[in-house]
Order: C-alpha cells, then structure tokens, then sequence
C-alpha cells in the first residue's frame, strides 16, 4: 500500500508524527528526500515541520519560513530545507530560491504549500495531507485531527512502510 492515514488526537500526536518521520527519513538516499505539507491554515504544517527539525537535532529556534520563504539547517546526518510558498506571489520567485541547486543526496526538503509553485518543485517522496473536520469528535465537541500520507517515489514507499510500523494512531 502506498498511502495511509493516521488520526491526530491532539497536538502531541502530530508532534510524534513529526518526530516518526524523522527517526525513519532513510539515510543514504541517492537524491534529496522531499516531503510536501499541505492542508489548510491551523492544520499543523508548521508544528509537525518544527517536530521532525527538533527530532534531527535542531536545538535552537525553529522559524516558520512565512516571510522568509525558506530556512536552511545544517545537521550532523542531513542538511534541511523548509520552505513555505504561501506567500510566494508567483512561481517565478521559486527560482531566485535556488533549490534545484540544492537537490542532492543528504538533504531533505519539507515544502509547505507546495500547490501555490506547481511546477518547478520536486516530486515529493512523501504527500501529506493534513486536515481538521470542526466538530468531527461528538463525544467532546472538538475538532478532529488527520494526517494522510501518500508514498509518491520508490524512495517514500520504504519510508511510509517504516512509518506505519512506528506509529500506533492509525486511523
């Protein structure tokens, strides 16, 4: 199977998912890994970007790209790309970033908002989709909280495999 989905209780549960994503990110890979982030504002891009940075070892602060487009971290085993196309007023501006120059092995680029630069972006090795159904927990009244993860590449598939097998909250 090439996708699965998880259900994301509360923001710990995104935290661990962020962390997961990291301990299993294969090392090695013979090209930059990709993971795209979507979902729509307040679904936890960013928290679970933060998780997977802090769990490779990222101690200072972590910023959110917003306004800066991306933000480069050089660790130990990887270097990490974040980038957040928001405000990317045009794909053009995805150029001046100079990610194609980037790919290679032992880096790893989490791209959120990956739809507002269609073209000029990598195939991403893992999609996921975060989303949250207001109301979706009857029994509390609170929000329902989901991660679907799809494996796009021959490299994404060992990793979501990996994933599933550390993880406990499927859905």
């Amino acid at each position: 199977m090439n996708c699965a989905s998880f259900a994301l209780s509360d923001e710990a549960a995104t935290l661990a998912l962020g962390a997961a994503l990291a301990r299993t990110a294969p090392r090695g890979a013979s090209a930059a890994l990709t993971v795209f982030l979507q979902g729509e504002l307040g679904t936890g891009k960013t928290t679970l970007a933060r998780a997977l940075l802090r769990e490779l070892g990222v101690a200072g602060t972590v910023r959110s790209p917003t306004y800066t487009l991306i933000e480069k971290y050089e660790l130990a085993d990887w270097q990490v790309l974040h980038l957040d196309l928001y405000r990317l007023r045009d794909a053009t501006e995805l150029e001046h970033l100079g990610l194609r120059d980037e790919l290679r092995s032992g880096v790893l680029v989490l791209i959120e908002w990956p739809e507002r630069a269609p073209l000029g972006l990598p195939t991403p090795d893992l999609r996921i989709l975060l989303s949250t159904v207001a109301g979706g927990d009857p029994a509390t009244g609170t929000d329902a909280r989901g991660a679907h993860i799809s494996a796009e590449t021959l490299a994404g598939r060992p990793w979501l495999r990996d994933l599933e097998r550390t993880l406990s909250f499927k859905k």
